[in-house]
């Protein structure tokens, strides 16, 4: 990847010792890749799974990669999204400094993600 404007968006989980736990993950990667090709998508965990974020950002920079956002797919916001993640992006940043870096809420912070959950529940 040459491209200057080369974008990408990395999910990043807890991540779990169960190999099964990634799937609604990287089915959420899949979707990102049909919908915008031109984006290139990782998965990323804080623990217990690989890769993780400093590997997966390093991946992206040796691809000429200028801009990753950062999605915590996270429903709730506990320590790991509140003091671990902004730690973390923090380290990104000074590592990769030509990279500009985003770190979006986490996932359960977005109106559209609770009111689908709740029509799901009632459904």
């Amino acid at each position: 990847m040459s491209s200057p404007s080369a974008r990408a968006t990395i999910l990043f989980g807890h991540g779990s010792r169960d190999p099964l736990w990634r799937l609604p993950i990287e089915a959420v990667a899949s979707q990102i890749r049909a919908i915008a090709p031109e984006v290139q998508v990782r998965c990323a965990y804080l623990e217990l799974s690989e890769p993780d974020l400093p590997s997966t950002a390093a991946d992206l920079a040796s691809l000429g990669v200028v801009s990753i956002t950062v999605v915590p797919m996270f429903l709730g916001v506990g320590r790991h999204a509140r003091e671990d993640l902004p730690l973390l992006m923090a380290a990104l940043r000074a590592q990769h400094p030509q990279i500009e870096f985003e770190q979006k809420l986490a996932m359960g912070e977005h109106a559209q993600v609770i009111e689908l959950m709740a029509k799901i529940a009632l459904s």
